[in-house]
């Protein structure tokens, strides 16, 4: 029977030690270049020594204009691979893969952090910020970012990469029908606004064939993910794993809940059915206790990756194994600050309703 705990081949010769996943989490401890920081390091070190099976890093911009907030780890420039070296060989002490998510933010990168324009899809206001439509050296460049971003990933010795093509970031952005409203070769017909997150992935699986390459989508519309059709990411799965996609990513931000479009159904069967078995598929949203992780798994997922449970308890999967109690939210500052947040991510994470006590 396949559990938690049994280990989840990801290729020959790479496999987690169990089911439990660190989910990318936004942490701004990164030094201000984008170099890893000690305090980075630590948090992320911890939930390694603490069970988890693979550690994902925070969302890393692979280019200066994709920067979208301060202390945000950076894969973009050569300078970052020994602190990347670094991540991956700590990591691998602790028991865990390691993998790196790539990001762009697209019309939600900050010009104030990044010292560039931003651009994204098509021209877009809102709340008086003005982001422009990519040209198509913006849009090749963006590609070749990702690229070389996985280059130094495998050089660092990590074994995975996932692309960040949820939560209304860049690669999402494109794939909108809010926010893509171009009349090129990318945008219009979903073949066309999905080209650039295609065309991402096969350039990142030419660069770094020996990384694991995992694509995190929001299924559909949620927050600032806008502009999404069940049916049409469904899709777009699919053509990814012919692509070379070897992990999905499900971000659904409460996992326990069904789709929006298809009340009476759940987004992992339908994404597990419509996909090659030798793909992998992790959920995320919302999970906190054992039992809400195995019905993940019942339900066709073959991992869940843990983001605020993981936070408040850097050794969840140890705990849960010799059923001790967990951490809850409203959890209390000095707690996550023994779990290995430093001030500036427990203030960050007051931006979460109820998480942090007052």
């Amino acid at each position: 029977m396949t559990g938690l705990f049994t280990p989840l081949e990801l290729r020959k010769n790479i496999t987690a030690r169990n089911r439990i996943w660190l989910a990318p989490l936004t942490n701004m401890q990164s030094h201000a270049d984008g170099t890893l920081s000690d305090d980075e390091l630590h948090f992320l070190s911890r939930r390694a020594d603490g069970g988890f099976g693979l550690i994902e890093t925070c969302a890393a911009h692979v280019s200066q204009d994709g920067k979208a907030w301060p202390g945000e780890l950076g894969v973009h420039d050569d300078a970052m691979l020994p602190g990347l070296t670094r991540l991956a060989a700590r990591i691998h002490q602790g028991g865990a893969l390691v993998s790196a998510q790539l990001f762009h933010g697209g019309l939600r990168a900050d010009p104030a952090v990044s010292g560039l324009e931003k651009w994204s899809a098509s021209e877009h206001s809102e709340d008086g910020v003005h982001c422009r439509a990519g040209t198509e050296a913006d849009i090749q460049g963006a590609i070749d970012a990702f690229a070389n971003a996985a280059r130094r990933c495998a050089q660092a010795g990590f074994d995975s990469v996932e692309l960040h093509g949820a939560h209304g970031y860049l690669l999402s952005q494109f794939l909108s029908t809010v926010y893509n409203r171009r009349e090129d070769r990318w945008g219009g017909s979903l073949e066309n606004r999905s080209r650039l997150i295609r065309e991402t992935v096969r350039a990142v699986r030419r660069a770094a064939p020996s990384l694991v390459l995992a694509v995190r989508l929001s299924p559909e519309d949620f927050g600032q993910a806008k502009g999404l059709d069940l049916d049409e990411t469904i899709e777009v799965a699919k053509w990814l794993a012919e692509d070379g996609m070897e992990i999905l990513h499900l971000s659904l931000w409460r996992s326990a809940l069904n789709t929006t479009k298809r009340p009476q159904e759940h987004a992992t069967p339908l994404f597990r059915a419509a996909l090659p078995s030798h793909v992998r598929i992790v959920v995320a949203g919302a999970i906190w206790t054992r039992e809400e992780a195995e019905a993940q798994l019942a339900l066709g997922a073959d991992a869940v990756a843990l983001g605020r449970a993981a936070i408040a308890n850097h050794d969840w999967p140890e705990r849960i194994r010799r059923d001790a109690d967990i951490h809850r939210a409203p959890v209390a500052p000095e707690t996550l600050l023994g779990e290995g947040l430093t001030p500036t991510f427990v203030e960050y994470m007051r931006r979460w309703k109820n998480f942090v006590a007052a």
